[in-house]
């Protein structure tokens, strides 16, 4: 009986040690296969168009100063009503123009301001705003408002809440063909890569569309956007 239990005991352990060798095989090669199968690339496809914007907004902003607030109102009249019949003696029509109640500054209210020397005491800005599809119209009417300051319009500078904007309001209709297009060549560039490296293209693994941007084309040409969106995608290669 004591002789039978060492050999009980060795072919138990035997058998034992067989079968975690045969798992650890098992598994060893289940993991070879499995990061083989997970082997892939990631690339980015680019499509980038340009095209001209479609709205147009154009704020015409001047100032007005005098002692006599009455004068101030008159004058803020005058020179809204100059400005629109210029606008429409060019063709622009009185539904894309408007003009937003003016802004008046009276300086001796103005107790944290030292204004013994200020030669007026009232200030005024009025913005009278074109918003229209007449992109090419509009740009050619920025250059005659030389002509209004010959009637004493003072006009202010453009800063940056009252800056012309050029607007592309078709995106949705271009959105498609562009995700297709930033597809197709991320694509192009995996089976060139796959194709480089003996190795066969597999399906997609993940992908993800990236924020359209609409930009100036260039500081001189505000008016011409550049479109772009870039689609990146991982596929599965295999050999």
């Amino acid at each position: 009986m004591e002789t039978t239990k060492p050999i009980s005991a060795f072919i138990i352990g035997f058998f034992l040690f067989s079968g975690l060798f045969a798992l650890g095989y098992l598994l060893a090669g289940s993991a070879i296969q499995f990061k083989e199968y997970e082997r892939s690339v990631t690339v980015k496809g680019l499509s980038e168009r340009e095209y001209p914007a479609d709205i147009v907004i154009w704020p015409i902003q001047f100032t007005i100063a005098d002692n006599d607030l009455a004068a101030i109102y008159d004058a803020l009249g005058n020179n809204t009503g100059f400005i629109k019949s210029f606008l429409i003696d060019a063709g622009i029509s009185e539904q894309e123009i408007s003009s937003a109640p003016p802004s008046i500054t009276d300086k001796s209210a103005q107790s944290y301001q030292n204004t013994g020397g200020a030669e007026f005491r009232y200030s005024a800005v009025q913005t009278v705003t074109v918003y229209s599809t007449r992109i090419d119209q509009v740009r050619n009417l920025m250059n005659g408002l030389l002509d209004l300051g010959k009637k004493g319009i003072i006009f202010t500078a453009q800063d940056y809440q009252n800056r012309t904007e050029f607007l592309f309001t078709q995106l949705n209709r271009i959105k498609p063909e562009m995700i297709e297009e930033a597809t197709t060549k991320a694509r192009e560039v995996a089976e060139k890569f796959a194709a480089d490296s003996a190795s066969k293209l597999g399906k997609i693994k993940r992908a993800s569309q990236g924020q359209f941007s609409i930009e100036p084309r260039d500081t001189n040409n505000p008016h011409i956007k550049k479109i772009r969106v870039v689609s990146t995608v991982e596929y599965y290669l295999s050999d």
